[in-house]
């Protein structure tokens, strides 16, 4: 199970072996052996003693703004794993198999927003006929993007984003149209949101890169050095390339809410800016519900059938692996 504590003045403590939560509505123990991470918003408090106990257990303990985005995660100074993985993590991204990595990114995005396209349109013909054509329009942007071709990633990585933002903006216009009257948005915003659609969506997608960045970080991998989005200042842009594979499940999650009409007003607020921010009500729902999706046993995987949570930290594993065998390949100097 995930800790997630995002109410005012509430506060994480250890007693003996056990984490204690406590707010103004009780105290509840609850075992360590039963986490499996800790996302701890604003206003809320944890001790010394509490985090040495996450970090006995291997319990990841993430720090998140008012967004849903990660600002700091506290893990133990062991990294857990081969610094072979690193190192194979420098020549990959510099190598052509980095191009066929980053497109299969891209590739299997655009797949992913044809597929929850075809859900959406299921029950109307005019929202059937918006997805339709954009589906069709992603299908042409996707066989481009599987055609490119190039030794280093710079070859193609202004072509791939031309191609991500056109399927982008096809995506969000079917996808917009899908959702009930109240809660279509003019456009796509993300730093502020400008309406609750985007406020869900920002929130849902920074829920996304802690689970990725804790991912990557246990496999062994340096989720600062990216293959596509160039390398910043306290960026994890490796993030920012992996969480395209899976962005969708929190779309489906958010389409979900708004289509069944369980946003109300006490979910969000407007600034007089006219941003839009989730409430702790509608960051509680949110949470719960992203987290339910991620844990549903539907991904299948050599015959078995695993959580969405599992396949991201699978994933991680396994590019972990082939990072290490970029450097075990790599020619001796």
């Amino acid at each position: 199970m995930e800790i997630v504590l995002n109410t005012f003045g509430t506060s994480l403590n250890r007693d003996n072996e056990c984490f204690v939560v406590s707010n103004d509505q009780g105290r509840q123990r609850v075992p360590p052996e039963s986490v499996s991470s800790i996302t701890l918003c604003r206003g809320v408090s944890i001790t010394s003693d509490a985090v040495l106990l996450a970090i006995s257990h291997g319990i990841e303990i993430r720090f998140v703004d008012r967004r849903g985005m990660p600002q700091g995660l506290v893990w133990s100074h062991r990294y857990g794993s081969i610094s072979t993985i690193r190192k194979g993590q420098l020549e990959f991204t510099s190598s052509p198999a980095a191009v066929d990595w980053i497109k299969g990114v891209i590739v299997k995005k655009l797949e992913n927003q044809q597929a929850l396209l075809l859900m959406l349109g299921a029950d109307s013909p005019a929202v059937r006929a918006a997805a339709d054509h954009a589906i069709a329009h992603i299908e042409a942007l996707r066989l481009k993007a599987a055609a490119l071709s190039g030794e280093r990633v710079a070859d193609v990585a202004g072509m791939l984003r031309g191609i991500e933002g056109a399927a982008s903006r096809a995506y969000f216009a079917a996808f917009n149209a899908a959702l009930p009257a109240a809660y279509r948005f003019a456009e796509r915003s993300q730093h502020p949101a400008a309406d609750v659609a985007n406020a869900l969506l920002n929130y849902g997608y920074g829920i996304l890169y802690g689970r990725v960045e804790a991912s990557l970080i246990k496999s062994g991998i340096d989720p600062y050095i990216g293959v596509m989005h160039r390398d910043d200042y306290n960026r994890p842009v490796l993030v920012y390339d992996v969480i395209e594979l899976y962005r969708v499940w929190v779309d489906y999650v958010v389409a979900a809410l708004l289509c069944q009409n369980a946003v109300t007003d006490d979910y969000y607020s407007t600034a007089p800016d006219g941003s839009c921010w989730l409430e702790g009500l509608g960051r509680r729902v949110l949470i719960q519900s992203v987290n339910d999706y991620l844990a549903e046993l539907t991904v299948t995987s050599g015959g078995l059938s695993r959580s969405r949570a599992t396949a991201i930290d699978l994933y991680a594993q396994q590019l972990a692996q082939r990072f290490k065998d970029a450097a075990g390949s790599a020619p001796k100097k």
